[in-house]
């Protein structure tokens, strides 16, 4: 083997050997300032490097022809496992709640009264505006009146009617009259009532929107904007072919890019409904809000288990080819001995990605040696060595 090195060295040798007073030469060219000689010794060695590279590439396959292991492609492996896969559905979401409206009076008329302001915390019931009665407090005191003494006729008329005394259609006349009167000032005070603008909720008052000696709309005129936001939610819209895999219960990661938080929630509603527009469906994620700091409109980026596979061989995408007919493959180190090997190409079919990895769900077993690093270099049956750290 020595010798047939030394032999293949030997031109290149000669080579530079010839070149070696090559140096004075040039530095005397370029002080004689010779364009002419220059521009042929440039030529000169030009040749001499073409030469001197084609001798290398002589040296390189003669070496690979006498050395064998030179031709061994150095790879990386790793070893094929089963793991838990979880796979995330990532989309966008917007935070709302069902407990943020706007309040319009029943009655129209002037707006009397403004009883709170913006930032107040108030309770369900609680009077927050009054419309003017126009009156009608005035109209229930005289129905009043006029009721009170048909109660009094009625009750009389019954004693009298109980000792078997009047006719029995003066006793209904008066009954009758006294319940009139009486339906008469319930519907007037049910009336009454409409003029006081009520909290439907608890909450805080986020808007005063009206002020206090404006003409009001009966459920036009938008008096003040009421939020409670305990009971928070993340609305998000999902294609329809998930519709099978998203589903009520499945757990949610909500990560809310301008608070920087991250929460685990469950869907607690999935819609029935597909929007036949962009064919999706809607779901609720319920979301606790213990510090307040989550708003309605809040956007919102939403990470949904939709699939998981309890024994799933991971790869990394990097590793697949895929051949002329469409079929994905990888390499596998096979006939293992020491740190040399074969390179076996093996047919997998792939599943669902997430981020860089990807699903095989046939091709691979537990425990099988992937090639990595050179993946892409080696072929079928071609001895490698493995040099994983």
């Amino acid at each position: 083997m020595k010798k047939i090195n030394i032999l293949l060295l030997f031109p290149i040798l000669l080579l530079i050997a010839s070149c070696g007073g090559g140096n004075k030469d040039i530095d005397a060219l370029i002080a004689a300032k010779d364009v002419k000689k220059l521009e042929e010794k440039r030529d000169e060695l030009k040749a001499e490097k073409t030469a001197l590279e084609a001798e290398i590439k002589k040296l390189v396959v003669a070496i690979e022809d006498i050395n064998p292991t030179e031709k061994k492609t150095l790879i990386t492996t790793f070893a094929a496992k089963d793991t838990i896969f979880n796979h995330f559905l990532e989309l966008q979401g917007n935070v709302d709640t069902k407990k943020n409206i706007v309040i319009t009076p029943e009655m129209s008329g002037i707006l009397k009264q403004v009883l709170v302001k913006e930032g107040q915390r108030v309770s369900k019931g609680q009077v927050l505006a009054r419309v003017d009665d126009n009156g009608l407090n005035q109209q229930l005191a005289q129905l009043q009146i006029q009721a009170d003494l048909a109660k009094t006729t009625y009750d009389r008329q019954k004693r009298l009617w109980d000792q078997k005394i009047g006719s029995e259609l003066q006793f209904l006349q008066t009954k009758s009259s006294y319940e009139a009167q009486q339906k008469a000032v319930d519907q007037l005070k049910t009336q009454l009532a409409k003029t006081a603008i009520r909290a439907p909720f608890s909450g805080v008052i986020d808007d005063v929107i009206t002020e206090q000696g404006s003409v009001v709309g009966a459920g036009q005129s938008p008096i003040v904007r009421i939020i409670n936001l305990s009971d928070m939610y993340v609305e998000a819209v999902i294609p329809e072919q998930y519709l099978t895999d998203v589903k009520e219960g499945k757990d949610v990661e909500v990560y809310f890019p301008i608070l920087g938080e991250t929460i685990n929630a469950k869907i607690r509603q999935a819609g029935d409904f597909i929007d036949p527009n962009n064919r999706t469906f809607k779901v609720e994620i319920a979301i606790p809000n213990k510090k307040g700091n989550i708003k309605p409109n809040l956007t919102a980026k939403l990470k949904i288990n939709d699939y998981t596979n309890e024994k799933a061989i991971l790869i990394p995408q990097s590793v697949i080819s895929e051949n002329a007919d469409g079929e994905q493959y990888v390499f596998i180190a096979s006939d293992i001995n020491g740190t040399t090997a074969k390179a076996k190409r093996v047919i997998v079919t792939t599943g669902k990605t997430q981020g860089d990895f990807i699903e095989i769900t046939s091709g691979l077993k537990d425990g099988d040696a992937v090639i990595k690093e050179g993946a892409r270099s080696v072929k079928d049956d071609q001895e490698i060595e493995i040099i994983n750290n």
